[in-house]
């Protein structure tokens, strides 16, 4: 059996809201099986292992990296590991998808582009948007020659005044509007622009009491192209969650809420065929296994990602300065 045929057998680190996301797209993809569940509360990881059909269950990354028989490792686990275990994977010999953020420090995310990069195997980081049929719709749109970014205007808004996850579980960690929620739109601005950003800048909010993190910000990117960006986060939005995207342009204005798309006129616009699927997620974990198969790069690859985060240290150390 050649490489292109045989069973990509996968352990999945993070048995929460984002890893059964994961579990769920994986279903639908041919040629892959889970065999191994990773995740700290063994009582409910065997619950959820039960439910797939997965034979392993382990408390321990270490423990899953050293089963012979997996290949590949997605990381759906707290913010602050995310660079330490992707850099685990790679030097157990295994390829490897971190879920976004790649790190929460430059430095860690730039060691796990080196040993890609010297390992080849394929490394790459969660960065949906690229993958959402809406976004995808838009650039496709770019690359024809037909749309040009003039500026995108994007609401990043939550109601997450307490630790809570996307199922509204307890969390023992706390989330980051920077290097999270803004890394989704830092990076597919460059990415829909195809220029990089050379200008960027941010204020923030007084930290939160307890959870020692700014509830609202506000950023704004420039690219080479001149194209602009405005974003705006907050934790503290009690009324419609999640992002929001505005692209105005020279020839449209296209206004995407994840996986749907509506022109400026609010007409619905119909993107089921624009790929096999139309979740992001599942279209994410396709393009890592294709990566795999045809011994390729895959797009949102850690180095294609990396400026992103270059970007999110430049915007940290302003704000400290600022603070």
């Amino acid at each position: 059996m050649n490489a292109n045929t045989k069973t990509i057998k996968v352990a999945l680190a993070g048995a929460g809201a984002f890893g059964i996301k994961h579990l769920d797209g994986i279903k639908n993809i041919d040629g892959v099986e889970v065999v191994s569940l990773i995740s700290q509360d063994l009582d409910a990881t065997r619950e959820v292992a039960a439910k797939y059909g997965i034979p392993h269950v382990t408390a321990e990354l270490d423990e899953a990296l050293a089963l012979p028989e997996v290949d590949a490792v997605i990381l759906c686990t707290p913010t602050p590991i995310h660079a330490a275990q992707a850099i685990a994977c790679l030097k157990a010999g295994k390829h490897v998808q971190v879920e976004i953020p790649m790190c929460d420090i430059l430095a860690e995310g730039e060691e796990v582009v080196r040993l890609q990069q010297e390992t080849g195997l394929v490394a790459m980081c969660g960065h949906t948007r690229r993958f959402n049929p809406s976004h995808q719709y838009v650039h496709n749109k770019i690359a024809g020659g037909e749309f040009n970014i003039q500026q995108m205007d994007v609401q990043t808004y939550f109601f997450r005044r307490s630790n809570m996850n996307a199922l509204g579980q307890p969390r023992s960690w706390t989330d980051h509007l920077l290097w999270h929620h803004a890394a989704h739109t830092v990076d597919l601005f460059a990415y829909q622009t195809g220029s990089p950003i050379v200008q960027a800048n941010a204020i923030q909010g007084p930290p939160h009491p307890t959870l020692g993190i700014a509830m609202d910000m506000s950023i704004q990117l420039k690219a080479a192209n001149g194209s602009i960006c405005t974003l705006s986060l907050s934790f503290n939005n009690d009324g419609p969650l999640g992002t929001f995207f505005r692209y105005i342009g020279d020839t449209a204005t296209y206004i995407a809420r994840y996986d749907d798309l509506f022109n400026g006129k609010e007409e619905q616009i119909d993107v089921s065929k624009v790929d096999v699927s139309m979740n992001g997620i599942e279209l994410q974990d396709r393009e890592f296994f294709a990566a795999i198969r045809e011994g390729r790069q895959p797009n949102a690859s850690v180095a294609s990602v990396l400026p992103c985060y270059k970007v999110l240290h430049q915007l940290e150390q302003q704000l400290a300065a600022g603070a």
